[in-house]
């Protein structure tokens, strides 16, 4: 192959055969990869923050940046919603086409996705506490599947290795949300109580 039809496919995301790393074709072409882990990173950093943050606002460590309209409380899985909404509609209408506009669409839609699903247990059960479980649960799925697109080979290319390091995953993330479950019928009484004593969320 030329060198010139090696950069051309390269620029395309298409997989070549690359000694360095032989029969490796991933999920995504290569450039999707790099926007899964913008979204993937961008995930988890919204996802921590929004915790800190209402965490703090609730023991009156910071300031009630919590929005009201009138006696409402605008919670912040709306703002996910229109951030999804806009990133949306900005990909269907106005594609973008430069590398620094997709990341940062990437980048806003990890934002969105982060926003909503933290408050899930809550438009899953319309109400309750902030600090459901099931607003965990789906947080940690959401996560791993975007962490497979972001770096997980083609499933049709996996062989012994990669089934076993999936099956050690699938067992960590088994035992770590039955112990996540532990804890949070220990500590989530206890940030109902920090919920019920401050600002409404």
């Amino acid at each position: 192959m030329a060198i010139d039809d090696l950069r051309a496919n390269a620029d395309e995301g298409v997989v070549t055969d690359d000694p360095t790393n032989p029969g490796h074709v991933p999920i995504l072409p290569p450039p999707m990869q790099r926007l899964a882990r913008s979204t993937l990173a961008a995930f988890v950093l919204t996802f921590v923050l929004s915790r800190v943050f209402v965490l703090l606002i609730m023991t009156r460590r910071m300031p009630d940046l919590f929005l009201f309209v009138g006696q409402t409380h605008v919670h912040h899985l709306n703002y996910g919603i229109f951030l999804l909404v806009l990133v949306g509609g900005w990909g269907v209408f106005s594609p973008p086409e430069s590398n620094r506009a997709k990341h940062w669409a990437a980048f806003l839609y990890g934002v969105g996705l982060a926003l909503t699903f933290d408050e899930f247990g809550m438009w899953l059960h319309l109400g309750g506490s902030y600090w459901q479980r099931a607003s965990y649960d789906a947080v940690v799925v959401i996560g791993a599947l975007l962490a497979l697109l972001a770096v997980a080979p083609s499933i049709g290319r996996w062989r012994g290795r990669q089934w076993a390091v999936a099956a050690a995953i699938a067992v960590v993330c088994f035992i770590g949300l039955k112990l996540m479950g532990d804890q949070l019928a220990i500590w989530t009484p206890i940030f109902q109580r920090l919920e019920n004593l401050g600002p409404k969320v």
